[in-house]
C-alpha cells in the first residue's frame, strides 16, 4: 500500500473541494479500487506466466501462449487505469490550489480595505479558510475533469474487452502456433478467484462512470436552481460585513 500513499494523499486533498457525489466517488476509488488492488489482487495473480501449466515442455511455448492470451497483465492494466482516471482530478486540484494562492496574495496586498458601510465584496472563488466555491472557471475546470474521467473509464472498459476478449478468466487456453510443436492446452491457476476480481473491478469502473455522470447532472441542476433563485432576488449579494469604521468611497476595494 506504500506505493499508493502519495497518490492517496493528493486525492484526499480534493475531498474538501468536491461535491457530495465527488466525495462518494473518492471513497469508491480509495476503498474498492486502490485498497483492493494494493492489498489483495497481487496475492491472487502473482506471476501468471510462471503459475500457468501447459501439457508440453517445448521451450518458448508457454511464453507464446501467455503473450497471445494476455498482452498486458490485469493488475498492470488496472494500475494504469487508476492513474489515468486520477490524473484529471489531480489537475483540478492544482488549479484550485493556484486560485487559492492568488486570492490569498490579493488579500494580503489590499489588507481588506473597507468599502462603503463597512462592506466589501467577497473573494470570487475562496474564503479566508481556503474553502472554494464551484463557479466561473473553477466550475468549468471541475466539469472538464468529470468529463475526462468518464472518457478514460469508458476507454479502459472497452480496452479491457479488446485486450482479453472476455470478461471472466478461462480455465484453459489453447495455442496451436509456433513455437509449440502441436496444439497445446495451457491451464490457468485459480481461474475462479481471478474471475471474481475481474468482475469486481469492472463493476467498480462502471460505478465510477455512473457516479461521474450523476455528479455532472447534480452540478448542472444545482447551478440552474441557484441562478433561478438569484434572478428572483432571494439570494443577497456575496458580501462580508466588517465591524470597523466606515471609510469614504475612495477606499473601496473589490476582490474579484
Amino acid at each position: 500500500m506504500g506505493e499508493w500513499s502519495f497518490l492517496a494523499a493528493l486525492l484526499d486533498k480534493v475531498q474538501s473541494h468536491s461535491t457530495v457525489v465527488g466525495k462518494v466517488w473518492m471513497s469508491v476509488l480509495f476503498l474498492f479500487r486502490i485498497f483492493i488492488l494494493a492489498s489483495g489482487v497481487d496475492k491472487i495473480w502473482g506471476d501468471e506466466q510462471a503459475n500457468m501449466n501447459c501439457n508440453t515442455k517445448s521451450p518458448g511455448c508457454k511464453n507464446a501462449c501467455y503473450d497471445r492470451s494476455f498482452p498486458m497483465s490485469h493488475t498492470r492494466f488496472w494500475v494504469l487505469q487508476i492513474l489515468f482516471v486520477s490524473t484529471p482530478t489531480l489537475i483540478y486540484l492544482g488549479h484550485v490550489l493556484l486560485v487559492i494562492r492568488k486570492e490569498n496574495k490579493l488579500r494580503r496586498r489590499v489588507e481588506y480595505k473597507l468599502g462603503v458601510n463597512g462592506m466589501i465584496k467577497a473573494p470570487k472563488y475562496s474564503d479566508e479558510h481556503g474553502k472554494v466555491q464551484l463557479k466561473g472557471v473553477l466550475l468549468v475546470s471541475y466539469m472538464m475533469q468529470l468529463l475526462f474521467k468518464i472518457l478514460f473509464e469508458v476507454a479502459f472498459i472497452v480496452g479491457q474487452y479488446y485486450l482479453y476478449g472476455f470478461i471472466l478468466m478461462p480455465t484453459k487456453i489453447s495455442f496451436p502456433d509456433y513455437p509449440c510443436p502441436a496444439p497445446v492446452d495451457c491451464f490457468i491457476s485459480r481461474p475462479t478467484e481471478k474471475s471474481i476480481f475481474i468482475s469486481f473491478m469492472l463493476a467498480m469502473a462502471i460505478l465510477s462512470v455512473i457516479l461521474n455522470i450523476v455528479e455532472m447532472f447534480h452540478l448542472m441542476i444545482s447551478k440552474m436552481k441557484t441562478r433561478k433563485r438569484r434572478s428572483s432576488g432571494s439570494i443577497p449579494p456575496e458580501t462580508y460585513g466588517l465591524n470597523k469604521p466606515t471609510h469614504n468611497s475612495a477606499d473601496r476595494v473589490t476582490l474579484c
